[in-house]
Parts: C-alpha cells; structure tokens; sequence
C-alpha cells in the first residue's frame, strides 16, 4: 500500500471509530433510534465487500489510469500548490458527475441504490458503498491521468475526500453558518441526497463541494416544510438479504426485459432514469417533481 495511503488509514481510522461512537452514545442518551444491530452490520457488510473488490481490480484500474498518465497531455505542473489544488477541484467535478450519472441512469443506478437503501441514516450509512463501483469508476478519472496528475495522487485525493464524504453523514447537525453551505456539501445538503420524498430525489449529488450542484442545476435545501424520510421510495422487501440488496434492481430490470415492447424499449428500460416506462405506469423522479411542483400552486 502506498505511503500517502498508509496515513489516510492512520488518521482516519481512530477518527471513524471515534465519531461513531459518539453518535452512537447520543443516539441512545437521546432516544433518537438512529442506529440499529441489522442496519449497523448491513453497513458494514456492504463496505467489506466494496473494499475487497477494489483491492482485487486495482493492479487493473491504476494500470489503465497509468497508461493514459503517460500519454498525458500537461507534461508537468508549474507549481505543487496549483498542482495540487486542482487535482482536488477536479476530482471533486469528476465525482460529481460520475454520482449524477449513477442517478440518472438506470444501469448504474443499479450498482448505486444499496447506498440509499436503508431507511436509517448515521455515519455508518456512509460505508454502505455501492458493492460493483469500484469496476468503472476510475473511468472518470482518465482526464485527470491526461491532464498529467499522477495515478497515486488521484487515488489519494478521492480516498482523502471520501473522509469527509462519509462524515457529513449525520443527523445530529443540523445547519452549518450560511458562508460554509455556499461552498461546502454540509449534513443538510447530504441529508436532502439520501431523501425519498419528491422533491429531494437525485439532488446535491457533491462530495466536498456544493458548487457543483448549484451550477449545473440539481441543488436543493432542507426544507423544514418537507422533513426528510431516508431510504427508497418503494422499501426493498428483504432488507437485510446477503444477496438481493445488491441485486434486487438488477432483478427489477431483468423483468423489465421481459416485457413484449421493442428494442428500443428495452435499452430505455436499461439506460433511461430509474422510473422510466414505456407506458407511463411509472414515472422518473423529474416526473413526480413536476407534479408536485403543480400540486403546489
């Protein structure tokens, strides 16, 4: 493992165990139920298995990521700081969109919905990784190889923010100062992102920075008129199944398939946003928004 790797896991491993355990003990000073044993090892599970395959595909990806590296379009960086700050910038882009796309089509998705599937939402959630992303996530990192910033830098950077992904996932803060959810993804703003409710459905899709979802449109606030309710918008009936809550949306588009429409149809069914059909008997979440939105006039 990598040095810059090596002190990611020593800083950030006491600090998980720490503020896991202190929202724990609040959770249960308070009586707020925000953690339960099912859940908790559910979470646990699906990060160990996303851990494994990203350690078992990554000779593959770094190798993919190095190749494009050397054939680099930005030879060298005038400047570490600047070096450095973009790396962070448009990695953070790079994952916006990679999370959006994840969203707003169905094939991936598939791969993404066991991080939203549970109804809980504590810092723990934030390990519920989507089991097969590690497969074609490094995808959007190829332009960052191109524009010359090295592999094991990217990897460093993604896991760096990943710290501060996982830990914006709590209810016990409420709103952060005004100045800091200009610019930065706060506890409210992920909270919108793992909502069922319409009108938060595929919103504040960032990592570190919020800007992303301001400019390109997919930006919403917690409203206290609409408090937030986690998880799916229809609840998976075997919750805790070792193996269809990785699967079940795989499942869901496989029937799907089997459905007596064109071909075209059924690329729809596979690459269109969740929701879509060939009838209307269901609607995008863009669709429910719209409703609501008129509903509300």
């Amino acid at each position: 493992m990598p040095l810059k790797e090596q002190w990611i896991l020593l800083i950030s491993t006491p600090l998980y165990a720490f503020v896991i355990l202190l929202e724990i003990l609040l959770s249960h000073l308070k009586v707020k139920g925000y953690y339960t044993v099912k859940e908790t090892i559910t979470n646990v599970y699906l990060s160990a298995l996303n851990a494994g395959l990203d350690l078992l595909f990554r000779v593959i990806y770094v190798a993919i990521l190095l190749w494009f590296y050397n054939h680099r379009i930005i030879e060298t960086w005038s400047s570490p700081l600047l070096y450095w700050v973009m790396i962070f910038v448009l990695e953070d882009l790079a994952y916006y969109w990679e999370h959006r796309i994840d969203h707003y089509c169905r094939f991936f998705w598939a791969v993404h919905v066991t991080h939203h599937s549970s109804e809980e939402y504590n810092l723990t959630t934030g390990f519920r990784s989507s089991v097969l992303q590690p497969l074609y996530r490094f995808i959007y990192f190829i332009p960052l190889a191109l524009l010359g910033f090295q592999p094991i830098d990217i990897i460093f950077v993604y896991a760096a923010t990943q710290i501060y992904g996982i830990l914006v996932h709590t209810q016990f803060i409420k709103k952060m100062p005004k100045w800091y959810e200009v610019l930065l993804v706060s506890p409210s703003h992920h909270r919108v992102h793992h909502a069922s409710n319409v009108r938060y459905l595929d919103k504040n899709m960032g990592m570190v920075l919020i800007i992303w979802d301001k400019i390109f449109g997919t930006f919403q606030e917690e409203e206290d008129k609409d408090p937030v309710r986690f998880g799916l918008t229809k609840p998976l009936d075997q919750p805790h199944h070792p193996v269809r809550i990785v699967t079940h949306e795989w499942e869901s588009i496989i029937q799907d398939l089997k459905q007596p429409v064109s071909f075209t149809n059924k690329l729809k069914y596979i690459f269109m946003p969740p929701g879509w059909s060939h009838d209307g008997s269901r609607k995008t979440a863009n669709e429910l928004r719209k409703e609501l939105f008129e509903s509300e006039k």
